[in-house]
């Protein structure tokens, strides 16, 4: 957005007045002056007029290491969810905005992303985005060698009535992978191993986007994205 039309938005005065703030010299930018209104500011802009901090929603992005057993959602009367950790991490935060962007299976452990951005997390989940997606599977047979080059080519799901999107997948051992799709559906990655009737016994996500979760953090552990995790989206 625009800084004159943030300022005039956001103070609720008219541009007339946002334009004589900038001209007298009364906004800063990021702690230098700026008398330019076109200039496009960003969630990380820091702004002031007349000295003042513009008081703003704080933009909240953390990685979780989701354990297994716990729901991905805000509120549940039964199961532990990913909100419940967050406020054990971080009793102070307020939660009542944070969202998730993008869910794991109840069973299924990982890389999982938390934000009170809705447009951000859009950007991430938007199909048509393709945004890669990378688990380390286990599996309770043998993979088939086949698996690689029809995963490459894209699996049927008749109830979506679409075919995926070309997958990579890399057999790290005899019933382990690395896979890398570019879609989310219902149980994607269970059904693509399903056609072999080769059931999933562990599913943990390592990667979305550029977005990659370190093995040091521990499991049901939280840390705030970098600024270039977060703008890389």
């Amino acid at each position: 957005m625009r800084l004159d039309r943030y300022l005039s938005k956001a103070l609720r005065v008219s541009n007339k007045q946002v334009k004589l703030w900038l001209e007298s010299g009364q906004v800063a930018l990021d702690n230098s002056p700026c008398a330019q209104g076109e200039v496009v500011i960003n969630r990380f802009s820091r702004i002031q007029v007349d000295g003042k901090l513009l008081p703003h929603d704080t933009p909240l992005y953390l990685l979780m290491h989701k354990p297994a057993g716990v729901l991905s959602a805000t509120k549940d009367r039964e199961h532990t969810t990913a909100i419940d950790l967050v406020k054990a991490q971080y009793p102070q935060l307020d939660t009542s905005d944070v969202h998730l962007a993008g869910r794991l299976d109840r069973a299924t452990t990982g890389l999982l992303l938390l934000t009170n951005d809705g447009a951000w997390s859009k950007a991430l989940t938007r199909p048509e985005q393709k945004i890669p997606k990378t688990y380390l599977v286990t599996t309770e047979q043998p993979i088939a060698n086949e698996a690689r080059d029809r995963f490459a080519k894209g699996v049927w799901f008749e109830k979506e009535g679409v075919t995926t999107a070309p997958a990579q997948l890399q057999q790290l051992s005899s019933n382990q992978a690395r896979l890398t799709i570019y879609e989310g559906m219902h149980h994607q990655v269970k059904r693509m191993f399903a056609l072999y009737h080769n059931p999933v016994v562990a599913l943990h996500r390592e990667q979305m986007g550029n977005i990659a979760l370190e093995p040091q953090l521990a499991e049901g552990q939280c840390r705030p994205l970098s600024r270039q995790e977060i703008e890389g989206v």
